[in-house]
């Protein structure tokens, strides 16, 4: 199935300056799966979105088709073919 995984522009550059990117992946591959193949091609994209255990990075919002991922099973979180996955950086300030 196909999957588009959409970046912030501050996460383009370890991206090679991609905005949105198509990535394959079999059939019923979670959000972990989706974030592996991200990871074979961009290394240093995933440490960016994930810590040395290979969760979520807390800081690192991740939506399925405009669901929190967190509340939908975190890494388990199911992908549909053609499904949208936008990664959002956390805002915090004072």
């Amino acid at each position: 199935m196909r999957v588009t995984v959409h970046l912030p522009g501050l996460l383009q550059a370890d991206a090679e300056g991609a905005a949105h990117i198509p990535v394959e992946v079999g059939d019923d591959t979670p959000l972990g799966g989706v974030l592996d193949a991200l990871a074979a091609r961009y290394p240093g994209l995933d440490r960016r979105l994930r810590d040395e255990r290979g969760e979520l990075r807390r800081y690192v919002n991740v939506f399925v088709d405009g669901d929190e991922c967190r509340g939908a099973g975190g890494l388990a979180a199911p992908v549909t073919d053609g499904a949208n996955v936008r990664v959002l950086p956390s805002v915090a300030g004072g």
